[in-house]
């Protein structure tokens, strides 16, 4: 007689392994701040919030920046064959079948724009449906034929607090959530730049082209870095400007924008990658402090 317990362990085993497959297709864990930066714009916009509306727009964000994730994927499937950090994936491994990857992300997609638009309103569902199109289909087959790759990409990455002030407000938008909007936007450039930098020989197997200069990881790379977190600093004092943001947060986003200056200004003077790794993770710490000021100091 077969062994029960030994079957169910295979059981077990095959759906604990096609899970972790479907989080790698998914992405989840690099959904994570895109997600948390729509549940601040919603708690922006929000008058009054219920437990319900958080885990809606947290559980519609995950599908359509997950399926944006996976369309990427299935795109680039064999482009992901020749990367190192990619080749591991479920479909260049063929763990899943391509089939398989399509019909799931097609379900999910859908699912999570006809969820954000019925549950909230068109305009979200609007607003997400063109962040899913513009990543999966403009950003992901530009990165292989121009650096402006990273401006496009950056539409659709600064897209999700609009998406859940829009949730949150019956669908208008107002200056707050613009200028929000264009502090993500503009963080964007050197998060991506810095990753960039530490994976451009990785990139470069598979003819990606993310930094600003044709050259690669050169000064003028580099200068581009601190150009952009100079500017990053200025967009913030712009809530202050306009009334939506108090003293004490508007000096807690300048000190966290010199912060994230230190290491784009050692990368231009070492241009070593220990430097790109620290502005790297600068980047990570900068975007949830700045979500968070703007939320609690908001007037």
């Amino acid at each position: 007689m077969p062994n029960t317990k030994h079957i169910q362990l295979n059981l077990l085993d095959l759906v604990r392994n096609k899970m972790k497959d479907y989080y790698m297709l998914f992405k989840i864990g690099l959904s994570n701040l895109v997600v948390f930066s729509a549940v601040i714009g919603y708690f922006v916009g929000a008058a009054h919030w219920d437990f319900f509306s958080v885990l809606m727009i947290i559980l519609s964000g995950y599908m359509i920046t997950g399926a944006s994730n996976a369309i990427n994927q299935i795109i680039e499937k064999d482009i992901d064959k020749l990367m190192d950090r990619t080749a591991n994936r479920p479909l260049p491994t063929e763990r899943m079948q391509l089939l398989e990857a399509i019909l799931v992300t097609g379900l999910v997609a859908v699912g999570g724009l006809v969820l954000i638009t019925l549950y909230f309103n068109p305009t979200a569902g609007l607003l997400s449906a063109i962040s899913l199109i513009s990543y999966a289909f403009i950003y992901t087959p530009l990165k292989r034929i121009n650096s402006i790759a990273v401006f496009v990409g950056a539409i659709p990455g600064a897209l999700p607090p609009i998406i859940g002030y829009v949730a949150a407000n019956n669908g208008h938008i107002n200056q707050f959530a613009i200028l929000i909007f264009m502090i993500q936007f503009i963080w964007q450039f050197p998060h991506f730049w810095a990753i960039a930098w530490l994976k451009f020989d990785d990139y470069k197997k598979a003819g990606i082209m993310l930094l600003p200069s044709k050259e690669g990881k050169n000064r003028y790379t580099a200068m581009m870095n601190i150009i952009y977190v100079i500017a990053l600093i200025f967009a913030g004092f712009l809530p202050y400007v306009f009334g939506y943001v108090g003293i004490n947060g508007t000096i807690i986003l300048t000190i966290s924008g010199l912060f994230f200056l230190v290491p784009a200004v050692r990368l231009y003077l070492t241009q070593d990658d220990k430097d790109a790794k620290k502005l790297m993770f600068a980047s990570f710490f900068y975007l949830p402090i700045s979500l968070f000021v703007l939320l609690f100091d908001k007037i």
